[in-house]
């Protein structure tokens, strides 16, 4: 068994945010040590801790189909996407709007040492508690309008596709007009050589 297996099923048995949650947690991560792109969001929503699968979701939708412009076998390709995240663990519903935040130890425990083993060539980041995980103190906004390394590797933010998300869209219509075909540009020059029809 390699590293990353190794990995994976201590993560999967992972229960230590089972009483803070109220429910058992459900681990996910999808992807394999050899995959292109490290694909880091916040935390699964609750059809994703139904499914267990990844982006399984209306958000994943829009990023697969509006955004990335793929087909869902090339953005569930394990050796073209790994897909983690800060919390790898739906975290319930918050008394507000959204999920509640993810707990700060799984990033540590478990996101980290990921990122050790996965030998991907670039990252994105999705939605602001990911970019706070690798950029703390700095402007989202700021992130999303600019390229980044991460690890030396091209590195890149983008908003959540969440339909929550209607502000900030509303508030930076370029986001969808400009900067994703930018994001989509690299996404294709490093998965179409991959992708056989």
């Amino acid at each position: 068994m390699g590293e990353l297996e190794l990995l994976r099923s201590e993560l999967l048995r992972c229960r230590e945010c089972e009483e803070l949650f109220g429910f058992e947690p459900r681990p996910i991560s999808m992807g394999n040590s050899c995959a292109k792109i490290f694909q880091v969001s916040q935390a699964p929503s609750i059809h994703v801790h139904r499914s267990g699968r990844s982006f399984d979701d209306i958000s994943g939708r829009k990023l697969r189909g509006k955004w990335y412009e793929i087909s869902d076998e090339t953005f569930y390709d394990p050796d073209i996407f790994y897909i983690s995240s800060v919390g790898h663990c739906y975290p319930g519903k918050s008394k507000h709007q959204g999920d509640n935040p993810p707990p700060k130890i799984c990033a540590q425990k478990w996101l980290k040492r990921e990122i050790d083993v996965v030998d991907n060539e670039m990252f994105i980041l999705i939605g602001k508690a990911a970019a706070d995980f690798f950029f703390p103190r700095e402007d989202f906004t700021d992130l999303v309008f600019s390229d980044h390394t991460i690890n030396g590797k091209p590195s890149f933010v983008l908003p959540h596709p969440s339909p929550l998300n209607v502000k900030w869209f509303k508030d930076h219509p370029e986001f969808e007009k400009e900067r994703i075909k930018d994001v989509r540009k690299e996404v294709h020059m490093m998965i179409d050589p991959l992708i056989t029809e």
